[in-house]
């Protein structure tokens, strides 16, 4: 009897352990654990910000002085107000207004830290400022989160951060990427649509238009008019109120829209798609002003897309996807030939077109830059792989 009680006494006192281990230990090693992982996660894209920044400052001066550091620095923690949108009437104007400030207030900025640049430089350094801030934003998110889970000791907090970790450092790493692409003026995956653009355009005339080339030509015995941002600089233009003034004096039969488009994951990189609607992505301003145009005067809009990741958009352009424009090209052919004989046909190269001249002169010197980036850009990796290998 003594003993069937001492075995029954060792079973609460083994139960009563357990319970306050599951209960109150383990619990806490488990968020000790996570704080480990998210502390140096949190470190990593703290240095890839850095590692950003010092990219834009090399590009500005290759010796950047305390203060030159100090401004771009300040300058990370610039923002911009989201306008009330309680009444929604007249929204797309006060971001259109909103977006201008921004613009010229970031001209500002670049005007006063490169004074010396050229036109197209300080295009690149805005570009660059801008990846840099976004991941500095990132950095800044990803900490605030973190220390909120230290004071809280609250597993949920570290848990949702953690699942969030993966896709997060994907996307700084393309920042980081981005950010070198372009303070350099290299092509990203975005610029597919002013890549081919300007593939159209040929050897024709352009002209400028603001921060935009317009060309008109001829082909298959149709009048074409081709809008794309400005280059090589990085800029994004405002086709829309390009094709705004466009509409009042030319009877515009279609327009088609060429640009980059977020894959799925199992889809191959630069595969192509057509469709109808406005490919482009942004705030929505000027994807705004082309659908008004089209509504108005009952245009149909075609659009062609080449399906990349979130990450190879904002990075040097991959050979994949600058193989898709005979593809792209192909199509566009095709979708001149199915419209109406009577008016003018508008392609839009939506995008990013950092890297990519206004006219079909240097396209082939474009794509042999491309293809050398990338090759550099795939020795760079498969040196780190084999560098950190395991032996098993």
């Amino acid at each position: 009897m003594s003993m069937f009680s001492g075995d029954l006494l060792s079973q609460i006192i083994n139960m009563f352990m357990w319970i306050f281990a599951l209960g109150f230990i383990f619990p806490k090693l488990i968020v000790y654990q996570m704080m480990v992982k998210l502390e140096q996660s949190t470190m990593k894209l703290e240095v890839m910000s850095k590692k950003a920044q010092k990219t834009v400052l090399e590009k500005i001066s290759k010796k950047p002085d305390k203060k030159l550091k100090d401004q771009v620095k300040n300058f990370m923690e610039f923002f911009a107000i989201p306008p009330v949108d309680l009444d929604p009437y007249g929204i797309v104007k006060k971001f259109d207004h909103l977006v201008k400030q921004e613009k010229d207030r970031f001209k500002y900025f670049v005007d006063q830290i490169a004074p010396k640049s050229s036109e197209e430089e300080k295009a690149n350094i805005m570009m660059g400022l801008s990846g840099s801030m976004g991941l500095y934003q990132i950095t800044k998110i990803v900490r605030h989160f973190l220390e909120l889970t230290k004071k809280t000791k609250s597993q949920y907090y570290a848990m949702i951060l953690q699942m969030q970790l993966p896709l997060i450092e994907r996307i700084a790493k393309s920042l980081v990427h981005g950010t070198e692409a372009l303070s350099n003026g290299w092509v990203i995956g975005d610029g597919i649509g002013p890549y081919v653009a300007v593939n159209y355009i040929g050897s024709d005339e352009v002209k400028t238009d603001e921060e935009n080339v317009v060309s008109k030509k001829k082909r298959k015995g149709r009048d074409i008019i081709i809008i794309k941002a400005k280059g090589p600089g990085g800029r994004t233009g405002n086709p829309g109120k390009i094709l705004e003034k466009l509409s009042k004096k030319t009877e515009i039969a279609k327009i088609i829209t060429i640009d980059a488009a977020a894959k799925l994951e199992g889809e191959e990189t630069g595969s192509v798609a057509e469709g109808v609607g406005v490919a482009m992505g942004g705030i929505g301003v000027e994807r705004y002003y082309i659908e008004d145009v089209a509504v108005k005067n009952n245009i149909p809009i075609d659009s062609i897309i080449v399906k990349m990741s979130q990450e190879e958009a904002i990075m040097a352009m991959k050979k994949s996807i600058i193989d898709a424009v005979p593809r792209v090209m192909k199509i566009l052919d095709e979708t001149v030939a199915r419209t109406k004989e009577k008016g003018t046909i508008v392609i839009i190269g939506v995008g990013n077109t950092s890297g990519v001249g206004n006219d079909g002169k240097d396209v082939k010197k474009t794509g042999e830059e491309i293809r050398k980036i990338d090759d550099e850009i795939e020795k760079k990796e498969k040196k780190k792989k084999k560098r950190f290998k395991l032996p098993f």
